[in-house]
C-alpha cells in the first residue's frame, strides 16, 4: 500500500501508474531523518531514483498546497549527466507532477538554445538539464536560480567521470545557500564525498538495500572464444537469446560503425549510439529501439550513459570495460525494477586475465563457458517453434485454407515450409573455433630454457620493416587461436623473424600461412641459425618477460637503422666508423611495405603504418 504521508496529487499519480507500494530507495527518501536534510543517497540503477528524489522535493515545492501557483522562477532543478537521460528524467517528473500542474523545462545540448529560453520565461517550476547547456542559461541570464527550493545531482558519478565538476559548482553557487541538495549516485567515491563535502549540509547517507548487494537481477557469464571468433560469438548469443533488445557495447566508435556494419550484413535489426552522431540521429535510433524497428543497440559507453531501453535483457561487452565501476555501469542498463537480465563478457585468451580482475574488483561472480555455438542457437530456435503460443490457438477464420493446403501438399511437406519461412527471417548461426582449454586457470611461469619441445617458424619481416616482438605477437596468437603461453623465443634478424611455437600447437599454422597480405609464417624443417647477422638485431627471449608487458617495454633496444644508413654503412671500408663513433640515426620509416603485387596503383608509396 502506498503510503499516506505523500502528497496527494503524487499519490493520485502513482495509484495511476499501477504503483502497489514504493522501492526500497523511494521509501528510504520519506523517513523521518530524511525529512528536510541534504540527501546522498548511494543506489543501483533502475531502482526507482527519479521517482524517489521527485517525492523527497515536493514539500519544499509544494508546500501546503496540492497544486503549484504560477512561478516567475523554478523552484526546483534537476542535472543529469546526459541529453537522454535529462529528458527521462523531465517524463518521470512530468507524469508525476502533472496532477499539482507543475510546468517542466528542459535544457539539454543539442536543443534549441531559443525555444528552451522561451520555456524559461513563460514560467517553469522544475527545470532539467545538462551540466554545460545550464551553465549557458545562467550565464546568459534566461535562467534565474534566486528562489531554487532544491537542485538534485541525478548519476553524480557519471557527472564526475564526464569532466563536469566545474560546471556543477558554477550552478550550485547560483543557487541560494538554504536550498535542499540531494546527490544521487551508483557509487561513492572520494571526489562525490568531496563535492557533498562542499555543496551539502549536515548531509544524510542512505544505502538502500539492493546497493548492498550489487545487481542481484543480473546473472553475468565470461565467454571464452577464440580471437577470431570475437564478432560470431556475439552474433550467436543474439541469436540465442532474442531479446526484446539488447546493447552490445564498443570501445570506440570505430569500433561500433564495424559491428554495425557486420550486424547489417547478417540481418540483424541494429542501430548505433555515439560521440559522432546528431542529437537528431540519437533520438532516431532510441525511437527505433523503444517501438521495436530494432532490438540491438550497439553503443560507446559516454554515449549509453543514462539510456533507459524498455525490456533491455542482455548485455555483451564486446570490448572489455576499462574498470570495474564501468563494468557495473554498463551492465546496470538490465536487471532494473525487480526484471532479470544478463550481463555476457566476450572474452578471448589474452584478456582473460583481465576479465578474472575486472570482475573480482566488482566484487562479482561470473558463470564461465563457451560461447554459444551453432547447434545450440539452432535447438534454441526449434524449441522456440514447438512453444510458438499461435501454434496452441484453435482454428479461426483460417481453417478453410489449412484445410486446402493440407489438402494440396500434406502435413510434412506444409510443416517443412513452415520452419523455412521461420528461420528465413532469421540471421544464420556461426560456426565457431573449439577451445581445449575453457577454464580460466592461472598459467605458472616457466624458467629460461624450460620452454620444452617446440618447431620453428619464419616469418617474412625484419628489423628493417621495424619488426618488433609486441607488434608480431598478438598476429601470432590470432591467427592460430593459441595464447602467449605457446610461444617461446622471437628473434628479429635483419629481413626476417624467428619464432619459436610449442609442438602441440604448431600444427595450427600448418607449413605456410598468411598473418596478413604480404606477410607470410613458414614452419622450417629445424632450427635456424641464431647468429646475428647485422647491427639493430633483437633476441626476445619470451619466457622471461612477454613482449608487450611492461618489462619489454623497458628493455633497452638498439638503433633501427634506415635503408641508406645501412646503404652508407655496407659500403664503408672495413673498420670504417660512423661519425663520433654513433650508429647512423633512424629516420622513422613505415614497419614494412606490402609487395608490389599487393600494392594499391594509386601512384604513391602504400605501407603499414603502425
Amino acid at each position: 500500500m502506498i503510503r499516506n504521508d505523500i502528497a496527494g496529487p503524487l499519490a493520485a499519480a502513482l495509484a495511476a501508474k499501477g504503483y502497489a507500494s514504493l522501492t526500497p530507495v523511494q521509501d528510504s527518501v520519506l523517513s523521518p531523518d530524511a525529512s528536510g536534510r541534504d540527501l546522498l543517497v548511494s543506489a543501483q540503477t533502475g531502482s526507482g531514483k527519479t521517482v524517489a528524489f521527485g517525492l523527497a522535493m515536493a514539500p519544499d515545492i509544494l508546500s501546503a498546497a496540492d497544486m503549484l501557483a504560477p512561478t516567475e522562477r523554478p523552484l526546483a532543478l534537476a542535472i543529469a549527466p546526459t541529453r537522454e537521460l535529462a529528458l527521462q528524467v523531465a517524463r518521470e517528473l512530468a507524469w508525476l507532477y502533472a496532477e499539482a500542474g507543475a510546468q517542466i523545462a528542459t535544457c539539454v545540448g543539442g536543443m534549441d538554445f531559443r525555444n528552451e529560453h522561451r520555456a524559461l520565461k513563460r514560467g517553469a517550476h522544475i527545470v532539467v538539464g545538462t551540466p554545460g547547456r545550464l551553465r549557458d542559461h545562467i550565464e546568459h541570464s534566461s535562467l534565474d536560480l534566486s528562489g531554487l527550493q532544491a537542485a538534485v545531482l541525478d548519476e553524480a558519478d557519471e557527472m564526475l567521470d564526464l569532466g563536469f565538476r566545474e560546471d556543477l559548482e558554477f550552478i550550485l553557487q547560483a543557487a541560494p545557500a538554504e536550498r535542499r541538495t540531494l546527490m544521487f549516485s551508483a557509487t561513492v567515491p572520494p571526489a562525490i564525498e568531496k563535492l557533498a563535502k562542499d555543496f551539502q549540509k549536515d548531509a544524510l547517507r542512505i544505502v538502500t538495500a539492493g546497493e548492498a548487494r550489487q545487481h542481484g537481477d543480473i546473472e553475468y557469464r565470461a565467454l571464452n572464444v577464440a580471437a577470431r571468433d570475437r564478432e560470431p560469438a556475439i552474433f550467436n548469443l543474439l541469436r540465442l537469446h532474442e531479446a526484446q533488445t539488447a546493447i552490445v557495447f564498443c570501445k570506440t566508435r570505430a569500433n561500433v560503425n564495424h559491428l554495425l556494419a557486420r550486424m547489417a550484413n547478417r540481418g540483424f535489426k541494429a542501430v548505433a549510439l555515439s560521440g559522432e552522431l546528431s542529437q537528431q540521429e540519437r533520438s532516431h535510433a532510441l525511437l527505433a529501439l523503444r517501438d521495436g524497428r530494432a532490438r540491438v543497440c550497439v553503443a560507446t559507453d559516454v554515449a549509453a550513459r543514462g539510456i533507459d531501453l524498455p525490456g533491455l535483457e542482455l548485455v555483451i561487452h564486446a570490448d572489455l570495460p576499462t574498470n570495474a565501476d564501468t563494468l557495473l555501469h554498463r551492465s546496470g542498463r538490465t536487471g532494473r525494477a525487480g526484471a532479470k537480465g544478463v550481463s555476457a563478457l566476450i572474452v578471448p585468451p589474452a584478456d582473460q586475465k583481465k576479465a578474472q580482475r575486472l570482475l573480482k574488483t566488482a566484487r562479482l561472480e561470473a558463470t564461465w563457458a563457451p560461447a554459444p555455438s551453432a547447434d545450440e542457437v539452432r535447438a534454441r530456435d526449434d524449441a522456440r517453434i514447438m512453444d510458438h503460443p499461435t501454434l496452441q490457438d484453435a482454428p479461426g477464420d483460417e481453417a478453410a485454407l489449412a484445410t486446402a493446403l493440407l489438402d494440396r501438399f500434406g502435413a510434412e511437406q506444409l510443416a517443412s515450409a513452415f520452419i523455412r519461412l521461420w528461420r528465413e527471417g532469421r540471421p544464420v548461426p556461426e560456426e565457431l573455433t573449439i577451445l581445449r582449454d575453457r577454464n580460466p586457470a592461472p598459467i605458472a611461469p616457466r624458467e629460461r630454457g624450460d620452454f620444452g619441445d617446440a618447431a620453428w617458424f619464419s616469418l617474412s619481416v625484419g628489423y628493417t620493416g621495424r619488426a618488433e616482438a609486441r607488434w608480431l605477437l598478438p598476429k601470432i596468437c590470432e591467427a592460430g587461436d593459441i595464447t602467449r603461453d605457446a610461444i617461446g623465443a622471437i628473434r628479429v634478424r635483419e629481413n626476417e623473424t624467428y619464432v619459436q611455437i610449442a609442438t602441440g600447437m604448431a600444427a595450427r599454422f600448418g607449413d605456410q600461412l598468411e598473418l596478413e597480405p604480404g606477410l607470410l609464417m613458414q614452419r622450417l624443417p629445424g632450427q635456424p641459425s641464431l647468429e646475428r647477422t647485422a647491427p639493430g638485431t633483437q633476441d626476445i627471449p619470451r619466457q622471461d618477460a612477454p613482449a608487450g608487458t611492461e618489462d619489454d617495454k623497458a628493455r633497452p633496444r638498439k638503433a633501427r637503422w634506415s635503408a641508406s644508413a645501412r646503404k652508407s654503412h655496407n659500403a664503408a671500408k672495413p673498420g670504417a666508423a660512423s661519425p663520433k663513433g654513433k650508429a647512423p640515426k633512424a629516420h622513422g620509416k613505415a614497419r614494412w611495405t606490402k609487395p608490389a603485387s599487393k600494392q594499391k596503383t594509386t601512384g604513391k608509396e602504400t605501407g603499414r603504418k603502425r
